[in-house]
């Protein structure tokens, strides 16, 4: 990235404000094109607040001087076709909205739209379903094309979703808690599915209370917690006993292997 290249987003003096109290305070936070992050926290330590604020579904409180500010390229407003463009969300209550009988095709190929499932005005040119159709296979799932998501395994729709938040080639994918409720085996494919994404050139952003949730490709970990951020920085210094018992409020111990850390 050259030097007159705005950041991908940028968080400056923001406070998200709910019942009169602030649940989330960032005075800087920058992430830029082509970065592999972390957001790692306690659950209620405004992680999901976080997101919100960068995919603009909250506001921050508005300061006199005009300070806070939300900026995507450098632009404080964008469109939504600009923001689909540039992120790709992928949540639990998304997920919860494909819970019926469209196929994980018909899935993948309704991001184009921003619709749940496909309709008759829609016309899917031979590009998108190309497109859906690599994306499928990206995500080890060009078996299950043609299941309805309403059949298919949590981890195995799951998947079917990261897959639709990538039709538009984003310039970075954010993942909220991308393991809950997952069994063992589908936390692995889920996690192995992140880690293709992210070799194949797409940014991601993962947010999560796992440590494990934690794939090698993340470079850089942001930490965190009541509200703040509490540490931001290269994995290899903040994926450490100390740094993450702070964080967490107790003794903690982790173990590496191969690029993956354990929590004990």
């Amino acid at each position: 990235m050259t030097s007159n290249t705005p950041p991908l987003l940028q968080l400056t003096d923001c406070v998200v404000v709910r019942d009169g109290r602030a649940i989330l305070s960032v005075d800087s936070l920058t992430l830029n094109a082509g970065e592999h992050i972390a957001v790692l926290g306690p659950n209620g330590a405004g992680k999901s607040t976080l997101i919100r604020l960068l995919t603009r579904d909250v506001r921050p409180l508005a300061h006199e001087d005009g300070s806070a500010a939300v900026t995507l390229l450098g632009r404080e407003r964008w469109s939504l076709s600009d923001a689909r463009r540039e992120m790709g969300v992928v949540s639990d209550a998304l997920q919860e909205d494909y819970d019926v009988a469209v196929t994980a095709r018909d899935t993948v190929t309704s991001g184009f739209f921003g619709s749940i499932g496909l309709y008759a005005h829609q016309v899917v040119t031979p590009d998108m379903a190309a497109k859906a159709d690599q994306l499928l296979a990206l995500l080890g799932i060009a078996h299950l094309a043609g299941r309805t998501m309403d059949t298919l395994s949590t981890g195995e729709a799951r998947r079917a979703i990261i897959a639709r938040a990538l039709v538009h080639d984003p310039a970075v994918l954010v993942l909220d808690e991308p393991t809950d409720g997952l069994d063992p085996a589908a936390q692995h494919h889920v996690l192995a599915a992140i880690s293709d994404v992210a070799r194949a050139g797409h940014a991601v952003v993962l947010v999560t209370h796992h440590v494990s949730d934690i794939v090698p490709e993340v470079t850089r970990i942001v930490m965190v917690k009541d509200g703040r951020v509490l540490h931001d920085g290269a994995k290899a210094d903040l994926l450490a006993d100390g740094p993450v018992s702070e964080l967490f409020g107790f003794t903690a111990h982790l173990e590496q292997r191969e690029g993956w850390y354990r929590l004990w």
